[in-house]
């Protein structure tokens, strides 16, 4: 799947989003991410919104106890040992999508849109929200300046990369 809209001031792209969410249980959280950490090879993110990108993956820590894996466009899903006595792990690939967002008026945009402050520390480039777009729930990554991405439902898509497309006016 695959879909490109744009105009001078503003472009959308519509693309699948391989995505592996891990979560940890409660009370093994200080084990759950030391394992997690040494399956993937890298630090965890730190806070909830904070990213840390490895090897042609993305690290989104989107809750406390819970971590998304968004993998780069052609990028393999890195092997996971998560052990059952410290969580799970789960593809959400194949219900979700990605939209990617840029242009000069991309703020003006979004922001008839989503609840999301782009010029709030927690928008700036490199951090994760999760908000809701038109009432459905979407993961918000400042990914530059002026572009992002949404990571949203699959079954919403088609309606939601419409109507961000006719606010582009």
């Amino acid at each position: 799947m695959a879909s490109t809209m744009s105009s001078q001031e503003f472009s959308l792209s519509v693309a699948d989003c391989p995505l592996i969410q891990v979560e940890g249980w409660d009370g093994t959280l200080r084990q759950f991410e030391k394992s997690l950490s040494a399956s993937l090879g890298t630090k965890l993110p730190a806070s909830v919104g904070e990213t840390v990108h490895h090897k042609g993956f993305l690290v989104i820590r989107v809750s406390p106890r819970r971590f998304w894996l968004a993998l780069d466009d052609g990028a393999q899903a890195p092997s996971l040992a998560v052990d059952p006595d410290l969580g799970c792990s789960v593809s959400l690939g194949e219900g979700r999508v990605r939209f990617r967002i840029a242009g000069a008026d991309i703020a003006r945009v979004l922001s008839k849109c989503i609840a999301v402050d782009w010029r709030a520390p927690a928008a700036a480039p490199g951090r994760a929200v999760l908000t809701s777009l038109h009432h459905v729930p979407v993961l918000f990554l400042r990914t530059g300046d002026t572009a992002c991405e949404l990571i949203v439902p699959r079954s919403f898509s088609q309606s939601l990369s419409d109507w961000i497309a006719g606010l582009d006016c």
